[in-house]
C-alpha cells in the first residue's frame, strides 16, 4: 500500500521537475489517445511537437502566435501573484483588438497616409488602454461591492466577443468585403513592421521580450511588485504594514487588462491587419495555462508559451494532415494544467510504500477451570 506523507519542507526539485513530469505524462496519455482514436501514435506525436519547429517559416509561427499567449500570461501572474484571480484575459484580449483596431480603421477611413508602419505605435497604445479600461470594471466591481473578479471578468468575455460581433456584422463592415464578417484592411501604416522577412513574426515578440524582462524587475525588484506579492500571501500581514489592498487589486488588474489589450491590438495589426469574429483562438483562457506552467515567472511563461503555441499549430496540422478532431488541442491542454496540478502534490508530500503488518493470530477461547 502507498500513501501521501508530509514532507518537512517543501522539495526545491520537485518544484522544477513537476511541470517536466506533467509534461511527460501528457505525452504518454497523448500516444494512448491517438492509438485509441486508430491513429498512429508516433506520427501523431511527431505533428504536435516536432513539424511545427520544421524550418524557419515554422518556428516564426510559433513564436507568433507565443507572443499573445506570453503577453497575457504575464499579466495573469501579477493578478495570481496578487491574489486577485483575473478569468478574464480573453475579453480584455478582445477590447484591446477593438480598440486599437479602431484606431487603426479610422487612419484607413480618412485616408491618413504615411510610412509603412509610422502609426503602429498609436495602434498598440489604443490597445493597452482598451484592456485596461474593460479590466477596469471588474476591479470597480469588486472594489465597490464585494463582486467576485472571477465570475466578473468571466462574464465581460461574452460581453467583449458580443460587440466585436456588433462591430464586424455591422457598423464597422466593409461594404466592398462580399458581404463577409470583417472590416476593411487597416492602411500598412499602421501595421507592425515583419522582423524577419518572407514571415509573419513581428516586432511585437521583441516588445514582448522586453515586456517579460520589465515584468519580472517589477515583481521581484520593485517595492510595489513586493507589495502585491506580500498582499496575495498574507493579506493580513499585508494590511498590518500599511499595504493598500485596494491599490493592489487596481494596479493587479490595470496591468494584466492592458497586457492582454496589448495582445488584442498586435493580433489586429500583426498577422490579420483587420478585425474579424474569429480574431482569438483562445489566447486568454490558454494563457491561464501558460501562467501556471511556467510558474508564474516570466522567465518560465516564455518556454511554456512556446510549449502551448507548439500545442495549437500541432492541433491545426493534426486536423488537416490526421483527420483528428478540433478538439483534440483543448484536452491536451486541460490534460497538461490537470496532470500539473496532480504532481504538484509531490512539492509538498511524498509516496510512502506502508508494508502492512500480518494479522496477529487470535488465541484460543480457553475458559477456567470450574467457570460455567
Amino acid at each position: 500500500m502507498f500513501k501521501l506523507e508530509t514532507r518537512p519542507q517543501p522539495s526545491k526539485l520537485m518544484s522544477y521537475a513537476s511541470p517536466a513530469l506533467a509534461l511527460a505524462l501528457t505525452v504518454v496519455l497523448a500516444a494512448l489517445l491517438f492509438a485509441a482514436l486508430g491513429k498512429n501514435p508516433v506520427k501523431g506525436l511527431s505533428i504536435f511537437f516536432i513539424e511545427p519547429l520544421n524550418g524557419m517559416r515554422g518556428i516564426s509561427e510559433v513564436l507568433l502566435k507565443a507572443t499573445p499567449l506570453i503577453l497575457c500570461a504575464l499579466g495573469l501572474a501579477v493578478c495570481y501573484r496578487s491574489n486577485v484571480w483575473n478569468i478574464g484575459a480573453e475579453g480584455q484580449f478582445v477590447l484591446g483588438a477593438i480598440a486599437g483596431g479602431g484606431v487603426a480603421l479610422w487612419l484607413t477611413t480618412v485616408g491618413v497616409t504615411g510610412a509603412n508602419s509610422i502609426y503602429s505605435p498609436l495602434v498598440l497604445i489604443a490597445g493597452v488602454i482598451g484592456g485596461m479600461a474593460w479590466a477596469s470594471i471588474t476591479a470597480l466591481l469588486r472594489d465597490r461591492f464585494n463582486a467576485s473578479e472571477i465570475l466578473v471578468s468571466l462574464m465581460l468575455v461574452y460581453v467583449a466577443q458580443q460587440l466585436l460581433n456588433y462591430l464586424v456584422f455591422g457598423a464597422w463592415k466593409d461594404p466592398a468585403g462580399f458581404n463577409f464578417p470583417q472590416t476593411k484592411n487597416f492602411d500598412a501604416s499602421t501595421w507592425l513592421p515583419t522582423l524577419i522577412p518572407k514571415t509573419r513574426l513581428h516586432w511585437g515578440f521583441v516588445l514582448t521580450l522586453v515586456l517579460v524582462g520589465g515584468t519580472w524587475a517589477f515583481m521581484f525588484r520593485s517595492w510595489k511588485g513586493f507589495q502585491l506579492q506580500v498582499g496575495g500571501l498574507a493579506p493580513a500581514a499585508a494590511k498590518y504594514a500599511g499595504f493598500s489592498a485596494r491599490g493592489s487589486l487596481w494596479t493587479a488588474l490595470l496591468v494584466s487588462g492592458g497586457m492582454a489589450g496589448l495582445a488584442g491590438a498586435m493580433e489586429a495589426a500583426g498577422p490579420l491587419r483587420q478585425l474579424t469574429p474569429h480574431l482569438s483562438v483562445g489566447y486568454g483562457f490558454t494563457a491561464i495555462i501558460v501562467c501556471f506552467v511556467g510558474r508564474l515567472n516570466p522567465i518560465g511563461i516564455v518556454f511554456s508559451g512556446i510549449l502551448l503555441s507548439m500545442m495549437l499549430i500541432g492541433g491545426e496540422l493534426g486536423q488537416s494532415r490526421l483527420g483528428l478532431p478540433n478538439a483534440l488541442t483543448g484536452v491536451f491542454q486541460g490534460l497538461l494544467l490537470f496532470l500539473l496540478l496532480a504532481c504538484d502534490t509531490l512539492i509538498n508530500y511524498r509516496i510512502r510504500r506502508v508494508v502492512k503488518a500480518p494479522p496477529v493470530a487470535a488465541l484460543p477461547n480457553v475458559q477456567p477451570k470450574g467457570a460455567q
